[in-house]
């Protein structure tokens, strides 16, 4: 009797013991199974990104980028080199029509391009027609990464000369050290450079000017449109800044981008042009911003920014606001810039300088002022040795008839905030203000 009890309760032990490896081996293959669905489901960017640091990806399907002061930018696609090379005989004339059809190509852009399907929607969409509209493809186009030294510019600010140093332009230069002086500090304080990696998409802002070898780093709402017909008539494309419209200006395509160019070609220009941004107070740039897209007619980012800021932000909204996205507020235009989980991304008018054109990667030689624009611009063509009878252009782009921001504009606009959302917003910009040695806007923010 002993022995069957034993034996009883020994197969009862093998019973459980089986039991337990069977919920064991449940739950490691659940676990399993599941880190597989979650792997597949991930953006395959996230992936690339976390585990190769220096190399961007970018997504197929994404919005064209936006040049500074467009107003219907997704309606106007660039021209691609062959339709340029026709267009060489007819470089008298600048201006194309605003409707014109144009692609955004570049055939010197070198590009491996991966097409990634996931299997389960492959097979789904096999057994179910419907699957057909829920394939989801993804392109990821990748761009190597250019390795550069610290400061490794050979060229630097050029030198002024011996009949220079004694006016106005001798101070001028001290100016342009000091700001550079400040800007690396701020770096070396913030910033990590133990990996001095660029990628195109931190120099895909950067327009070439070959003839006078000049790198611009394009900074909305701070001069960029005038910028952009100096480098035209220094490249020979037009005659004056006063024939150049602003739909040549931003979508004619004349300008090459630093990203179009393959690896060497990008490495020996920032190594030997001469490379200049000009910048803004962040809050004024900000409402000027404000001030152009949202309060005048807009029919990109009213349907794309205005009716996600409103649907979000704004409680009892018309069915009129809502459908249109006319009328965003500022108070609500700061509350979606604020918000981490924004309804819409960034844009590169509000965005920041430092990510607009990496000064912490990319050693400027000139950092001119939107505040002393005149001065600073033509200070820096005196010193590339421009013709002399080419001077910044004074008039405004857009609006013409209307006031430019200014400080006191910018005033009224930060006075509808509470006093946390204008901190918030400083907070924002910090290293703007920081870097490029801007006072605080308010007395009351630490």
């Amino acid at each position: 009797m002993q022995f069957i009890f034993l034996g009883q309760k020994w197969i009862g032990l093998r019973t459980i013991i089986m039991r337990l490896t069977c919920m064991f081996s449940f739950i490691l293959l659940f676990g399993a199974a599941g880190l597989v669905v979650f792997i597949h489901l991930q953006d395959p960017e996230d992936i690339v990104h976390q585990q190769t640091p220096g190399i961007k990806y970018n997504m197929g399907h994404q919005q064209p980028k936006k040049d500074c002061a467009s107003s219907n930018n997704q309606n106007v696609r660039r021209k691609n080199s062959a339709e340029e090379l026709a267009m060489g005989n007819q470089r008298s004339s600048l201006y194309p029509p605003a409707n014109a059809p144009t692609k955004l190509q570049s055939t010197d852009r070198k590009q491996n391009i991966i097409f990634v399907m996931k299997d389960h929607q492959k097979k789904d969409a096999e057994t179910n027609p419907i699957g057909l509209h829920k394939r989801r493809r993804r392109f990821i186009i990748k761009k190597s990464p250019i390795l550069i030294a610290m400061n490794s510019s050979s060229l630097n600010l050029p030198m002024l000369k011996s009949e220079d140093r004694n006016n106005n332009w001798k101070s001028l230069y001290q100016i342009q050290r000091e700001r550079k002086r400040i800007m690396r500090d701020t770096c070396s304080k913030y910033k990590s450079n133990n990996r001095r990696i660029i990628t195109p998409y931190h120099v895909s802002r950067i327009f070439v000017e070959d003839k006078y070898r000049i790198l611009y780093c394009e900074v909305p709402k701070a001069g960029c449109s005038n910028w952009k017909r100096v480098l035209m008539v220094l490249n020979g494309l037009a005659s004056s800044t006063k024939d150049i419209q602003h739909n040549t200006v931003h979508y004619g395509n004349y300008l090459k981008r630093l990203d179009g160019f393959d690896r060497k070609g990008i490495y020996h220009r920032l190594n030997t042009y001469t490379k200049m941004l000009f910048i803004r107070e962040p809050f004024e740039k900000l409402v000027s911003a404000f001030r152009d897209k949202f309060e005048h007619p807009n029919n990109y980012y009213h349907p794309v920014f205005g009716k996600a800021i409103i649907s979000r932000y704004r409680v009892n909204a018309s069915k009129e606001a809502l459908r249109t996205g006319s009328g965003v507020k500022f108070k609500e235009f700061i509350q979606y810039l604020l918000d981490v989980h924004r309804p819409v991304g960034m844009d590169i008018h509000w965005d920041h300088v430092n990510r607009l054109c990496s000064p912490c990667l990319i050693d400027y030689d000139f950092v001119g002022k939107f505040e002393s624009m005149e001065e600073d611009a033509n200070f820096f063509l005196h010193l590339i040795g421009a013709p002399q009878n080419l001077t910044f252009p004074r008039f405004k782009d857009r609006h013409s008839n209307e006031e430019r921001t200014t400080t006191k504009i910018t005033q009224s606009y930060f006075a509808q905030l509470s006093p946390a959302q204008r901190q918030h917003s400083y907070d924002f910009y910090y290293m703007d203000y920081l870097m490029f040695n801007y006072s605080k806007p308010f007395e009351d923010l630490y």
